[in-house]
């Protein structure tokens, strides 16, 4: 297993709704941990890049419906 990270810039205001889709696609085959910034504008995706390529994982996101935008590391 390669373990990667990419932080994701969120593209709309942190809700209730956005904290079940982030705890939905925690479950989604390969990611293996999603982390909150303290400023509740980004995430970082933690996932297993021999499962998931990160030019998928934007829309494997956002197809949970969690809407972000990919941030240069």
């Amino acid at each position: 297993m390669t373990k990667v990270q990419k932080r994701f810039q969120l593209q709309h205001v942190f809700d209730e709704t956005l904290m079940r889709n982030l705890a939905d696609a925690q479950s989604i085959y390969g990611i293996e941990k999603i982390s909150l910034s303290p400023s509740r504008e980004q995430i970082t995706v933690e996932f297993d890049a021999s499962r998931l390529r990160v030019a998928n994982v934007e829309s494997v996101l956002q197809a949970a419906g969690v809407p972000v935008a990919g941030l240069q590391a």
